[in-house]
């Protein structure tokens, strides 16, 4: 996650139990990255929701984990964007 949010322009603070991040003030996210999902729904999930908040498009290397956990993420992300 560390990995994905730093290249998403994220400023953030690794520590040995997780993660500090600073916010943005409301501002969209740099973005302009390809994240790589390590084949986890849940960091596909996580920067596909992140990308509705980026200046450029975040792009998932691979979003089919996804149906493992909730096959109909894509196609509810969708209806939230109208």
């Amino acid at each position: 996650m560390a990995t994905g949010l730093s290249a998403i322009g994220v400023s953030l603070e690794e520590r040995e139990d997780g993660l500090i991040l600073d916010g943005s003030g409301g501002e969209p996210f740099a973005g302009g990255a390809t994240i790589a999902s390590a084949l986890d729904h849940r960091i596909a999930m996580s920067f596909a929701v992140a990308g509705q908040n980026a200046r450029t498009g975040i792009m998932v290397d691979d979003i089919s984990p996804i149906a493992t956990s909730f096959p109909t993420f894509e196609v509810m992300l969708q209806s939230l964007l109208g």
